[in-house]
């Protein structure tokens, strides 16, 4: 018998340009190549639009326009939840009996609905969203905003109980696995899906020390800054920072140095590029929130890797990088592995601890366990 699944993304999938839309769009690829038929549901804003190359993948996929409050701070339900209602999505749901995977507490609104009580219902866990929220009020800049997040971060503290509704909740890191399993039990741990099928770092040495991200995100921002007036200016070798959107603060700071240069607003493949090709990929986080997707896609594809605690902590991919803490400490790793050629005994090392961890197809066919299991088993 074939197996259906209702899927809902909090965003559009494709392309999977950050995280959460690399995750949620590899799973989808990973979960048709076993077999599965997804009826995708698909909230859209900020301009974007349905995107065919969906339909591959899908043997449905609909879309539903993300609800705009005028005042965001009003309320006691988080707004990334309100905000993602849809008649529309409630009723398809209703129309058969399949499970349904619920991507982000974001889509979780009819997760305790009466009408699905009796169906298989899974939510992926992206982050410990409270914690996440309260992070981005920290590193915003804007006072409105900061309240903003603080805000959330209390409503989705009170909200995040609807798990208890859930079938089972996927994880994406053991440090969230182990909170999430604490709290609500019936946790699989489900590392991130990712657009890597082999390691394919270049061999020898680059000329450059990269930190790539979104930087219109707040998180993303402080860490750029941070490495922009605290770590570049030690060095001698050219610095470039990559990713959309930079803040003015950045890009003045990055404009003081002279081995140092912004590259905004790259396509994917640009970035993928300047990531393969830098002898070192320096990514540091402040918040140790789910797995970072720019920390695998520079460990399949660079070179050195130098990271802070908070980016490798519990992933199990420590003794892939470099650790500081320390702005002096972290120059001087990157100094230490900019002579340093890069190896096939490197490459290897990578593979085995990668293909280990991050495996798509074995991530996917724990989901297909968890689909097939009796309700309430």
């Amino acid at each position: 018998m074939s197996q259906f699944l209702h899927l809902i993304a909090f965003d559009l999938p494709y392309p999977p340009d950050y995280g959460g839309a690399t995750d949620i769009y590899h799973k989808i690829r990973s979960l048709h190549a076993l077999g599965v038929k997804v009826i995708l549901h698909v909230f859209l804003y900020k301009g974007k639009k349905p995107a065919p190359e969906l339909n591959q993948i899908t043997v449905e996929t609909h879309y539903y326009f993300r609800r705009r409050l005028v005042n965001p701070f009003w309320g006691k339900e988080p707004y990334v939840v309100i905000t993602r209602q849809s008649k529309a999505l409630l009723h398809r749901l209703m129309q058969d009996n399949h499970p349904i995977l619920f991507e982000g507490l974001h889509t979780t609104a009819y997760l305790n609905h009466p009408k699905l009580q009796h169906r298989i219902k899974l939510v992926r866990a992206h982050n410990i969203e409270h914690n996440y929220y309260k992070a981005l009020g920290d590193a915003e800049l804007r006072s409105w905003k900061k309240s903003f997040f603080y805000l959330e971060a209390k409503r989705l503290e009170r909200y995040e109980s609807i798990l208890s509704a859930a079938s089972a909740i996927l994880s994406i890191s053991p440090m969230e696995h182990a909170y999430f399993q604490r709290t609500y039990g019936k946790t699989t741990y489900v590392p991130a899906f990712h657009s890597n099928a082999e390691v394919v770092s270049l061999k020898g040495n680059g000329n450059y020390v990269l930190y790539h991200g979104n930087l219109g995100i707040p998180e993303n921002d402080r860490a750029a800054r941070f490495l922009a007036t605290e770590v570049f200016p030690m060095l001698s070798m050219p610095c470039i920072i990559a990713g959309s959107h930079p803040s003015l603060s950045l890009q003045k700071a990055m404009s003081a140095l002279s081995h140092g240069s912004l590259r905004a607003n790259l396509s994917a493949d640009e970035i993928f590029n300047l990531v393969q090709n830098a002898q070192v990929n320096v990514l540091v986080t402040f918040q140790s929130t789910g797995i970072k997707l720019k920390l695998l896609n520079a460990l399949y594809r660079g070179r050195h890797i130098v990271t802070n605690g908070p980016m490798v902590e519990e992933t199990g991919l420590d003794t892939l990088c470099r650790i500081s803490d320390h702005p002096t400490e972290i120059a001087e790793l990157i100094q230490q592995q900019f002579d340093i050629p890069f190896t096939e005994d490197d490459i290897t090392k990578r593979w085995t601890v990668l293909d280990q961890q991050f495996n798509n197809e074995s991530s996917a066919a724990k989901i297909l366990n968890l689909l097939q299991q009796p309700i309430n088993s």
